[in-house]
């Protein structure tokens, strides 16, 4: 279909494996680059990213959304496995079974983008879990309160 266009936006969040501060300050930045390279290689873009020591978030733009699933396992398998080889000291790194994944508006592109980079501001007064939760609530996702947080 030579006359079709489209774009998708994405708010993603996931843990560390049982919410542990993994991500530590020398380790933050190098990660996140390494997060947009793999982005980058499913032809997206990384418009924001940010975090605290047990999780990220991040705003990414994808034109072929039906190989979202996939480049959601290569975020998390190949960080990972890239933590494991260049930070020795976290040879227990894991992320969190699921994720959250999110649809964005283009209007409200710039609202998120903000959010994103105020979550030291903004985890002053809330927890990832209550965090987390508000925004399934807010996007009406059913979920079991057993195995959310996996």
């Amino acid at each position: 279909m030579t006359h079709s266009y489209r774009v998708h936006y994405f708010h993603l969040v996931w843990s560390t494996k049982q919410r542990l501060p993994r991500i530590s300050s020398d380790v933050q930045p190098r990660l996140y680059e390494y997060l947009s390279a793999i982005i980058r290689n499913h032809s997206g873009k990384l418009l924001e990213i940010g975090g605290m020591v047990d999780h990220v978030h991040l705003l990414i733009e994808l034109s072929l959304p039906d190989k979202f699933s996939d480049c959601i396992k290569d975020l998390k398998a190949s960080s990972s496995r890239w933590i494991h080889k260049n930070f020795p000291g976290l040879h227990d790194f894991a992320w969190q079974e699921g994720y959250g994944s999110f649809t964005i508006s283009y209007s409200s592109l710039e609202g998120v983008r903000k959010y994103i980079q105020n979550q030291e501001q903004h985890h002053a007064t809330v927890s990832f879990e209550e965090e987390y939760l508000h925004f399934l609530e807010l996007h009406r996702i059913k979920y079991d309160e057993r195995f959310v947080l996996g």
